[in-house]
């Protein structure tokens, strides 16, 4: 959708981005949590996002990896979210609710649509266009660079039921006050803009 947008109006919209302090992170971790390292084998952090995990490619999520979380974990989720958006809140990219606590990755292409979920697994719930599984990155010619923010929290105990195929209100409401640890990882795309593909390359995963 985003893609249709002329040059002209992305770069005057250049100024307008939802903010960094809106990230569901910002949000839930008010004191700093233990951290969990999260990263991907096909980008490095703060690197360019391979054209195939963005809707100028296959549109697949990226494969994803972690440490392990804390003693006390219950629950991993993973929220993934652009806060360089021209929006008044980043757009939410992808949910994925109720991942083991001992899983250590999403393999490529995992964040899919699954209905009201897996039977006593994870559940993908919804993006900002309110449809289940990854929105791949669409940025607005001419905007400027666009961060990907992917955020992985270990949850203990006593976190609240977002319900089926939940919505990013929903998920932080339900494990503010429960995070032990958080891990974050940034990948950018952007278009009409020269910027070479991050050091891992642009070669598919298996």
């Amino acid at each position: 959708m985003l893609e249709h947008i002329p040059a002209w109006l992305g770069q005057a919209m250049s100024g307008l981005r939802a903010g960094e302090d809106k990230l569901a992170v910002s949000q839930v971790c008010g004191d700093t949590p233990a951290s969990i390292d999260l990263s991907s084998p096909a980008f490095a952090h703060g690197s360019r996002l391979p054209p195939r995990f963005t809707l100028d490619g296959e549109g697949v999520s990226p494969p994803l990896v972690w440490s392990d979380p804390p003693a006390g974990t219950a629950t991993m989720v993973l929220i993934v979210e652009d806060p360089d958006a021209p929006a008044p809140q980043p757009l939410v990219h992808a949910i994925v609710w109720d991942l083991d606590a001992d899983a250590g990755r999403l393999a490529e292409g995992a964040i899919v649509a699954d209905g009201a979920g897996e039977p006593g697994g994870r559940d993908v719930g919804r993006n900002s266009y309110l449809r289940e599984g990854w929105l791949p990155p669409d940025p607005p010619s001419g905007h400027g660079e666009h961060r990907y923010v992917f955020q992985l929290f270990a949850v203990g105990e006593g976190a609240g039921d977002p319900g089926a195929t939940p919505g990013r209100s929903a998920v932080i409401e339900a494990i503010t006050g429960h995070v032990l640890a958080a891990g974050v990882l940034i990948g950018t795309y952007s278009r009409d803009q020269a910027a070479p593909v991050g050091p891992i390359g642009d070669a598919a995963v298996a």
